[in-house]
């Protein structure tokens, strides 16, 4: 019975307990820093709490993070309006124009960025909104008021930093050593149905978003955890790597199990007796008798991984794993040379033989990669590490128009409600406009605007009604702060609970800010209804004009973007062969997930849409890794005259890297033939150049050249790719293919 109740209260804890915890800590944060508002006299203490709700997260360490990156937009906000009203303090009109072109900047910036650089040009946004629009109507006053409005932002950072690192604190640390423990985990047990063949298309799909959405999330965690916690701050550039080269396994094997699945196809359908098509007879032989010869390699590495796939590995789990590991380097080399001589005993035709070494060269390639991510993993364990020297940073994407695109959307709303404001001169415009500046600042970095703003606008409606009952029924008939603080209580427990679910988080926190902003008394309090109702009418308002701008205006969720996105996804491809090669590797790991991550938020609710970018992710995967292994093997040749600049091999390469440029630019049926054709004269070229060392694929570098201009080959041949389009005859579309 006890244990059953221990049990149960656990369970509790990490659930609901959370939300009650991080609901105490809110009413905390906001009475304290309320408190100190109303004890310092500050002017506007509802803009300390307004500071309190924006800042809340649940964990300590995102907490932190958004405060310092909160102090720095405040701080360049503050600069920008000084410098604006010390300029056009007589001229309302440049003011404003002015005013617009910075909102719009900084909301483009928080749409390019998406992470804490991008809530810093959020803060820079509304901060500027909240010093200079006030600050139009008392011009005399500005630059008081502009330091007033610093002071009461820095005191709601402070508060809710303390109370998040000294109460109950939630680590952020903790998050993440859980997300990279499961996510291995979750790879385990991927990579062991895939290798024994039992991946369907739609488990493997959902797989694969779902881990290019954890790189994007766990490189926010790591940037997080460094200012709450120094011991994992001393291990950033490892976690920088460890994810690095997560991603680089998760590619390796998507090759691999793309080129088993055409293997696999290729011998269902011997085995069927169909006939064989374009594809097949330009691939090769079907590949049953590859796949025989390769079963004890695959089996090698799955039979590694089956035991990890049912929990979380530690980090001393992991150096257990490592050890394993260049063992079964050792014996994988040997089962490869088996399998070859097996495959030879049956007289296998040329693409047969090439597609073993391809999918064995793959397969080894993938061992490597998961012993070096053990290692890495491993490394963890200890304060100071070799492998903490890790210059390679993860590179967010994001489409230039789609943020130039929330910027002018911003820019236009602010200038058509300030010429409202001041061809009717009403009392409320200021707010009108500052509100519309502000949505549109916070909703820049939602992949879903609309809904976003949509949120905040009936959050702000309940805080209106809650707001006249609270200032017209409640306020005038307490005396005291402990009353107002019992009076406030609920309305923040119902944002607070609210914001703790992503759901409806938006409604909570504009339940909680434009009730802070409007109904909080000031230390010179006034009750007038006619201002209050003035002020939500211009908040509501103003809302809902930016609900329906982000609705009408190039909503980022419709296909004008994803097909920005998708131009994006192939331009990996064209980095991959004419990029600079430092920094390559981790810029095409990085920037191929987060557009993918970008386009499966922006078109959410069309599974069509998705699987289309994800088919256009697994071909850049496909043919941009391979053009940097290409790339990587040629600037490891030794110098002999047979690696020369000026071999014809060596030509044929570029011209190959031309023609796969021209097909990822302008996709289309006659450039798949020309990069095809390229790719085989590359083939061709390398097959026919003699090389000193002995001809075992594991001393040649030109047989390993043909293993990956083979893998491109065949990913230009699969019948899936979205290269073949309308274009290929209906009669090729899922036919069989053995690479």
């Amino acid at each position: 019975m006890v244990q059953t109740f221990n049990r149960a209260l656990a369970d509790w804890a990490r659930s609901d307990g959370l939300t009650w915890a991080f609901i105490f800590k809110a009413l905390l944060t906001a009475f304290l820093a309320l408190w100190l508002a109303y004890r310092l006299e500050l002017p506007q203490p509802g803009t300390v709490l307004v500071t309190v709700f924006i800042v809340m997260q649940p964990q300590s360490g995102q907490v932190l993070a958004k405060s310092f990156y909160r102090i720095i937009g405040t701080l360049l906000g503050l600069t920008v309006m000084v410098a604006l009203i010390a300029l056009f303090n007589q001229e309302r009109v440049l003011f404003m124009l002015c005013l617009a072109i910075w909102i719009g900047l900084c909301t483009a910036g928080a749409a390019r960025y998406r992470d804490f650089r991008g809530y810093a040009c959020v803060l820079a946004g509304y901060t500027a909104v909240m010093i200079g629009l006030p600050a139009t109507t008392h011009p005399d006053d500005a630059f008081m008021l502009a330091l007033w409005r610093v002071l009461e932002i820095s005191l709601g950072i402070l508060c809710t930093g303390l109370v998040n690192g000294l109460i109950l604190p939630q680590s952020t640390s903790t998050d993440l050593r859980n997300t990279l423990h499961g996510r291995f985990r979750d790879f385990a047990a991927f990579a062991c149905e895939g290798l024994a063949g039992g991946l369907d298309t739609a488990r493997f799909d959902a797989s694969t978003a779902r881990f290019a959405a954890a790189a994007v999330s766990l490189e926010n965690m790591r940037s997080a955890t460094a200012f709450e916690d120094p011991h994992m701050r001393m291990r950033s550039g490892r976690l920088a790597r460890l994810n690095n080269e997560f991603m680089v396994l998760s590619t390796r094997f998507h090759g691999l199990h793309q080129l088993l699945r055409r293997l696999t196809v290729g011998a269902s359908s011997a085995r069927e007796g169909s006939e064989p098509t374009e594809f097949a007879s330009r691939a090769g032989s079907y590949g049953g008798i590859v796949l025989a010869s390769l079963q004890p390699c695959l089996a090698e590495i799955a039979g590694l991984l089956a035991p990890l796939r049912d929990r979380l590995s530690s980090e001393a789990e992991a150096a257990q794993l490592a050890i394993r590991l260049e063992a079964c380097k050792q014996e994988l080399m040997q089962l490869i040379r088996s399998g070859r001589a097996q495959l030879a005993m049956q007289q296998p035709s040329e693409a047969q033989s090439l597609d073993y070494d391809t999918a064995a060269e793959l397969l080894y390639r993938f061992a490597d990669d998961l012993h070096n991510y053990a290692q890495t993993h491993a490394s963890l364990l200890d304060d100071h590490h070799a492998r903490e020297q890790w210059k390679e940073n993860f590179r967010p994407r994001a489409n230039a128009v789609a943020a130039a695109v929330a910027g002018l959307r911003s820019s236009l709303l602010i200038l058509v409600l300030s010429v409202f404001w001041m061809a009717t001169a009403w009392p409320s415009g200021g707010t009108f406009a500052m509100t519309i500046g502000m949505v549109s600042a916070l909703a820049s970095s939602s992949s879903n605007p609309r809904r976003l703003s949509l949120q905040l606008t009936l959050g702000a409606s309940a805080g209106a009604c809650l707001g006249i009952f609270m200032t017209f029924r409640v306020l005038p008939d307490i005396d005291g702060f402990a009353l107002l603080c019992c009076a406030l209580a609920p309305v923040v427990a119902l944002g607070a609970w609210m914001l703790a679910r992503p759901q409806v988080a938006g409604a909570g926190l504009g339940l909680l800010v434009w009730f802070a902003m409007t109904s909080m008394p000031a230390n010179q309090t006034l009750f007038d209804p006619h201002r209050v109702l003035n002020e939500y009418l211009a908040s509501v308002l103003s809302m809902a004009l930016a609900t329906a701008a982000a609705a009408v205006l190039l909503p980022p969720n419709r296909p004008w973007l994803w097909r920005r996105l998708e131009h994006d996804l192939r331009m990996c491809v064209v980095r991959a062969v004419s990029g600079r090669m430092k920094g390559l590797v981790s810029g095409f790991e990085s920037g191929t997930r987060d557009l993918l991550n970008q386009a499966y938020l922006y078109s959410a609710g069309r599974p069509d849409v998705q699987r289309q970018l994800l088919r256009w992710m697994f071909l850049v995967q496909e043919v941009g890794h391979a053009v940097i292994e290409l790339r990587l093997e040629q600037a490891r040749l030794p110098a002999l005259s047979c690696y020369a600049e000026s071999m014809p091999w060596r030509n044929a390469i570029r011209a190959m890297g031309r023609a796969l440029v021209r097909l990822f630019i302008q996709p289309s049926e006659a450039n798949r033939q020309r990069a095809l054709s390229a790719v085989e004269q590359a083939i061709d070229s390398v097959r026919g150049t003699a090389e000193p060392c002995a001809p075992q694929f594991e001393t040649s570098p030109l047989r390993r050249l043909q293993s990956y201009l083979h893998f491109i080959r065949t990913s230009l041949l699969d019948p899936q790719t979205p290269l073949t389009g309308d274009a290929v005859p209906a009669r090729l579309q899922g036919a069989a293919h053995a690479a």
